[in-house]
């Protein structure tokens, strides 16, 4: 017998725990269904005879419409379901408050306060490259650097970080780099940054260094590859050593996780995403709020068919119409490239289970927990207001991981049913939807929210979830920074000269 689960009372479709054979009896709610078809874990088995155009409802939406008659006990994935999304939507200002009320006990990790008074959860020195012709010089730097780490104990690594891009960009492709880079340089992660350019570039070092502002001159450095007199990867090297020395005495001290700005994040996801890890992220959020702390929250194409349940919860009206331009401004850059605005998910989350763009985000959204919205960000942007801020960015993986840590995000916590290796610029914890891929990827994953289908209550595994990320957060390395993936993507959308 196959156990099912129903999200919520309303729904006339229910998840399949595990694989179900046809012919198997099937268990939901204590009702028992026989199974028409074969139904794979986290694929949904309807409840009831559906007529063709009748909605399918789970978490107590609609997720689309049935395109052929449908009987109790059949599977229903993308081949007979479409979504019920289309066109561009005219919103209205309904707000339902859910303040998520101040926490008595507070709780505490250990961080690098810096100058400035921000906090950083890790202290390394970071290489960037203002243009992709330098990576070669950045990686050599680092490399070099790397061999010598021993002698700086109070720097745990040094990362360079290539991208592509810093020329031959116009208009807001321009921009978005140097947005990007810019954050980067004041994020409280490093101890200090060496900037590499090369002095012909679209991105100059000196409108850059105009764009980053007021740093620490021992902290932040600068190198025009150009102008260096011989060897610049000897040179990079001398700046990083002096660096590192101004960061000699950087020491981890007790912060209140209201210091802690945290970026959730979604991908490959499946049919337990919604049930496990992407819940389970959203009540560490209200919990985080609860003591100060914020929590952001990206995808833009994923909040679409699920947009009105953020917009009903943004603070006041300014935050509404934010959140209605956010919105809106994604779909018509789908429609300035002439591309459908509500796609269905990629082949990964339909063999998961997931077969319309709502139903991905009525699950992508369960991050944000149940917390008012107090700012929305565009691209590029810093966090200004602790609390659930929503940021614009795509649901591609990197772009979007890159995107929270360049918004001052410490750390980044991914869900994902299917399972990723990759890291951006700050830790980058994996979280598990389902059991079987925690035990098949344990150099991938953190931590497995699939636990609580296995039988675990939910408050040990939000314990244990809450644990792990003080840990992180006070030093503990997740399995990105162990293998060395740390990587940064950024937007583009324009033309490449």
């Amino acid at each position: 017998m196959t156990r099912f689960i129903r999200i919520n009372n309303a729904d006339n479709v229910a998840v399949a725990v595990a694989d179900a054979a046809a012919g198997d009896i099937c268990l939901v709610d204590g009702l028992r269904i026989e199974a028409r078809d074969n139904i794979p874990a986290g694929h949904k088995i309807a409840l009831k005879d559906l007529n063709a155009g009748d909605n399918v409802i789970k978490y107590g939406f609609p997720i689309g419409h049935v395109t052929c008659p449908v009987a109790a006990g059949s599977l229903i994935d993308h081949n007979i379901l479409k979504t019920n999304l289309e066109g561009v939507l005219e919103y209205s200002y309904e707000p339902q408050p859910s303040r998520i009320p101040p926490a008595d006990v507070r709780a505490t990790f250990k961080g690098f306060r810096r100058p400035d008074g921000s906090v950083g959860i890790r202290n390394e020195l970071w290489i960037i490259p203002t243009v992709g012709c330098v990576n070669g010089i950045v990686q050599q730097i680092q490399k070099r650097f790397a061999e010598e780490l021993d002698s700086y104990p109070a720097i745990t690594r040094a990362v360079a970080f290539p991208h592509n891009y810093g020329c031959s960009q116009l208009g807001q492709d321009h921009e978005n780099t140097r947005k990007i880079l810019a954050d980067m340089v004041h994020h409280p992660n490093a101890a200090g940054v060496l900037v590499v350019g090369l002095g012909c570039e679209n991105n100059q070092l000196s409108a850059f260094r105009e764009l980053v502002g007021e740093t620490d001159a021992a902290r932040v450095r600068y190198m025009e590859a150009q102008k260096v007199p011989g060897d610049e990867v000897e040179y990079g090297l001398t700046l990083l050593r002096g660096i590192a020395a101004a960061a000699a005495s950087d020491i981890r001290e007790d912060v209140p996780v209201s210091e802690l700005k945290i970026g959730l994040k979604c991908g490959g996801s499946d049919g337990f995403s919604g049930i496990t890890a992407n819940p389970l992220l959203g009540r560490f959020s209200d919990w985080l709020i609860a003591r100060g702390g914020t929590a952001v929250l990206t995808e833009v194409p994923e909040m679409f068919g699920a947009e009105t349940i953020l917009m009903s919860r943004c603070k006041d009206r300014e935050t509404f119409d934010k959140t209605v331009h956010l919105i809106n401004d994604f779909k018509e850059y789908f429609m300035r490239n002439g591309q459908p605005v509500y796609e269905n998910p990629s082949p990964g989350n339909k063999a998961g289970g997931i077969s319309t763009l709502e139903e991905k985000s009525l699950g992508c959204t369960q991050k944000s927990g149940k917390a008012e919205v107090v700012d929305v960000l565009e691209y590029g942007d810093r966090l200004r207001t602790k609390g659930l801020n929503l940021l614009s960015a795509p649901g591609n993986d990197l772009v979007a991981a890159t995107a929270l840590a360049a918004s001052g995000c410490q750390m980044v916590l991914f869900t994902t049913g299917r399972g990723t290796p990759f890291g951006t610029f700050v830790p980058t914890m994996k979280i598990s939807t389902n059991s079987r891929l925690a035990a098949a990827k344990p150099q991938w994953i953190d931590f497995n929210a699939g636990a609580v289908i296995d039988g675990q209550q939910v408050a040990q595994t939000d314990d244990e979830f809450i644990d792990m990320i003080l840990s992180v957060a006070s030093g503990t390395y997740v399995n990105n920074e162990k293998s060395g993936y740390s990587e940064i993507a950024i937007f583009k959308t324009g033309v490449t000269l």
